[in-house]
């Protein structure tokens, strides 16, 4: 994935996506195999929050990523990549004692059981984030503000922090929270809190799968039973796509420089739109539920209905689950605009593998059975 170089404008007058959490460096093996097998490993990056900055920033939008990493190698490596994707770091703290968080996982889709994850983020520099100790101007300086709960897993004062930025205040942005419920850290804690955390924000992304892990609630219906406060609430359903429900974004003090997202959402007021995923030759299943976040804020943002949204969304995810990694180039603008904008049946026709991005090929172009 390219970018251009990070600005250096500040977030409090440019940014349209504030997005706060944890990004470690992460090693992926040369070959697949048990971690215990693999003999060398390539560094990359890996976070959500940051995964969804630089896909926002790709596709054309002002992003910022405001985290904490330690005061070392790995760190600098962590903002100066992301920077590179045309991220704004300016707000990122460096902390001179704790370092930065690390992983290794294997080359397996993280679904299935030989998926193997080793992660040394304990104590690491951005378990300190706490209200005390994070840019509150910058947080609050964009559109939206995205978080999400693996942030509240880390620390005690990382839950605390996501309470104080979810509660209601004059103010603050539009703010946007992916549940993304990691059962490894919530080992001997409470993933209920993620509940509390989704009824505090205004647009919500949850996959079915990990509702009924963390809450045990099943079913989209009864999700928005339990979540029902946000304006916005999407369930992932995997392969049977997504759930959108939107009962128009609440009145606030920021709601007119929401990115065109306050009117839009509330010309669908009280609308359930289910919208099928795409057929996708998969590389690697990784990094999608970030890159589906992104496209999904990204047409927010520009104030398109609900199913173009959530179509967006679906082509983001479509364009990491064709490559190896995390992160990768978006569809050009006006080639994912074609898509969204297909008919249902065309829609339903679609079946993208690697390379489908490419801006020069046309709709009809795509491969289809």
């Amino acid at each position: 994935m390219s970018g251009p170089a990070a600005g250096t404008a500040s977030a409090a007058t440019t940014t349209d996506v504030v997005c706060l959490g944890e990004s470690m460096v992460t090693f992926l093996p040369s070959q697949p195999g048990r971690l215990a097998d693999v003999p060398s490993f390539g560094r990359g990056i890996g976070g959500a929050e940051s995964n969804v900055a630089c896909a926002l920033a790709a596709a054309g939008h002002r992003a910022a990523w405001v985290g904490r990493v330690g005061a070392d190698g790995f760190g600098e490596h962590l903002v100066e990549t992301i920077a590179g994707y045309g991220v704004d770091t300016s707000a990122v703290r460096r902390d001179p004692v704790r370092p930065t968080g690390i992983y290794f996982r294997t080359a397996t889709d993280r679904g299935t059981d030989t998926h193997e994850v080793a992660y040394y983020r304990a104590g690491s520099a951005a378990s300190a984030m706490s209200p005390a100790n994070v840019p509150y101007e910058e947080l609050f300086a964009g559109r939206i503000l995205h978080l999400s709960g693996i942030t509240a897993a880390l620390s005690a004062d990382c839950l605390e922090l996501l309470r104080e930025l979810t509660a209601a205040r004059p103010g603050r942005p539009l703010v946007s929270f992916d549940v993304n419920h990691r059962p490894h850290l919530w080992r001997g804690g409470d993933a209920s809190v993620l509940l509390e955390l989704a009824r505090r924000a205004d647009l919500v992304f949850v996959g079915e799968d990990e509702a009924e892990e963390a809450w045990g609630i099943v079913g989209a219906e009864a999700i928005r039973a339990a979540v029902p406060e946000p304006s916005v609430l999407v369930v992932k359903r995997g392969s049977a796509g997504a759930t959108v429900f939107a009962s128009g974004l609440r009145p606030g003090p920021r709601s007119s420089n929401a990115g065109g997202a306050g009117n839009a959402g509330a010309e669908d007021a009280d609308t359930v739109t289910h919208v099928p995923a795409l057929r996708v030759d998969v590389v690697a299943a990784v990094g999608a539920g970030d890159a589906f976040a992104a496209g999904f804020l990204s047409a927010t943002l520009r104030g398109l209905t609900v199913r173009d949204r959530a179509r967006h969304g679906h082509l983001m995810a479509a364009a990491v689950l064709t490559v190896p990694g995390d992160l990768t180039d978006p569809p050009a603008r006006d080639h994912a605009d074609r898509l969204a904008a297909l008919d249902d049946d065309a829609w339903g026709r679609l079946r993208l593998g690697p390379g489908w991005t490419a801006a020069d090929r046309a709709p009809e172009e795509v491969r289809t059975p």
